[in-house]
């Protein structure tokens, strides 16, 4: 039978020191991509030249090829639909690719630099004007030639569409693990690259651990741990691993949210009797009450411009998403669509807010346009949850859920399908809760 998500639902996780998966299976964690845009750039991306002692593996091409198709902004021609493979400008014929249909095509070679690096050379070509767009040398060593690939593919993204590319951030989430007979699960925070790969994890636990999420200055990660048996909210540094207990206050400590400014969190306490909004002074430890009501009040979102946050509460009688000035005020409740509308994320420019909504029994990741109060679903459902958005706001990032078992997937931010990814998790994981 099927478990509806609620806020109240969560207080009662919460309390109950128990964990919810998305879905039940131990397949791979696999991050699908969903995204898409009707007249997407064509581009190919050629493979870099290498020379002789320089392993073919460092070859940085199927790493952009892959970041600019997730996009949902390129159509990108397949490598075995390749006219040529040039590695400069110079050997490029451009009325062949102009025949292909290629607007742009990216060529460069890898040499061996000397003192263990590699020097790479990469060019944006625009097919139809026959000239170079960008171009630059690198000396990197190769243990770094993935967030090479990362960078390149953000130059590309952001040349091409005008828009900032966010290939070279990070993603973090729960990765929960089944352990043997009377063995219990494992939880572990763990932190990746924006495509899922070089994985590493920061916390490990045999209590759950949820809600991660990034400070503006990305350094930082808050979260809720039960490892003292209750709920407690914790700030970690991801470079030395340090970390601060900020609320363990009587009753819930839950879904922290940086302000902008990263000084405050948005979280939910119960520590007065019901669960409210409270925001946190991460410095001082001062704590302010931001709501105050009878009913369930949590997952705090802020505003790009920290002058109001949003939250979930069902103060109406069901799961609706409510917004209020972080002065204090009267709340105002945002979603109408719908019975269930949960679980706000900020887009970075502050014109949409991504949310789990149900339709027709299902839960979806939705996106609602603020300005014109139009709702689109981005996601299949059946059991989405989580979203979250790319820095730069270009897509979302959410945990999906259904008989396939739990896995994350993005959504570009206008919608259409685009490939899946392979995994770095292996069998028997499961994952929620991401946070880009």
């Amino acid at each position: 039978m099927k478990r509806t998500i609620t806020p109240r639902y969560i207080a009662g996780l919460l309390l109950g020191l128990a964990v919810s998966t998305t879905a039940a299976g131990d397949d791979d964690l696999v991050i699908d991509i969903i995204g898409g845009v009707e007249g997407a750039t064509p581009i190919a991306i050629a493979p870099f030249a290498t020379q002789d002692g320089v392993s073919s593996e460092s070859d940085p091409a199927a790493i952009i090829r892959s970041n600019l198709a997730r996009s949902g902004r390129f159509e990108v021609l397949p490598p075995d639909d390749l006219v040529a493979e040039p590695s400069r400008m110079e050997d490029v014929r451009f009325s062949t690719w102009r025949a292909s249909g290629v607007d742009h095509l990216v060529v460069g070679a890898i040499s061996d630099g000397g003192d263990g690096r590699y020097e790479v050379r990469y060019e944006l070509l625009d097919v139809f004007q026959g000239r170079r767009s960008d171009g630059r040398r690198y000396r990197v060593q190769e243990p770094h030639m993935r967030l090479l690939a990362h960078s390149i593919s953000d130059r590309i993204f952001e040349e091409v569409t005008g828009r900032e590319g966010a290939f070279n951030t990070r993603i973090a989430y729960v990765a929960v693990e089944d352990g043997a007979e009377n063995e219990g699960r494992t939880h572990r925070l763990v932190v990746a690259d924006s495509d899922g790969h070089r994985a590493q994890t920061i916390l490990t636990s045999d209590e759950p651990l949820l809600s991660p999420a990034w400070s503006p200055s990305r350094d930082r990660l808050a979260y809720v741990s039960f490892e003292g048996r209750r709920s407690e909210i914790f700030v970690q540094d991801i470079g030395t691993g340090e970390r601060e207990r900020i609320a363990s206050f009587r009753g819930i400590n839950s879904a922290p949210a940086w302000s902008p400014d990263g000084d405050r969190l948005a979280v939910t306490l119960s520590r007065d009797g019901a669960a409210n909004i409270y925001i946190i002074d991460v410095d001082s430890g001062d704590v302010e009450p931001l709501t105050d009501h009878w009913a369930i009040d949590t997952e705090a979102a802020w505003a790009p411009d920290g002058e109001s946050v949003y939250f979930t509460s069902d103060r109406g009688g069901r799961p609706q998403i409510y917004r209020i000035p972080t002065e204090g005020g009267r709340a105002e409740r945002v979603t109408y669509e719908g019975d269930y509308n949960a679980r706000a994320a900020l887009s970075p420019d502050g014109e949409y807010l991504a949310m789990v909504h149900r339709r027709d029994g299902d839960y979806h990741i939705a996106l609602k346009d603020l300005e014109t109060e139009s709702v689109q679903i981005l996601s299949e459902g059946p059991a989405d949850e989580s979203p979250s958005f790319a820095p730069n706001g270009e897509m979302i990032i959410y945990t999906a859920g259904g008989v396939e078992g739990a896995r994350l997937k993005t959504a570009s931010r206008v919608g259409g399908a685009v490939a899946p990814l392979e995994s770095t998790e292996h069998e028997g994981t499961r994952v929620r809760e991401p946070a880009w």
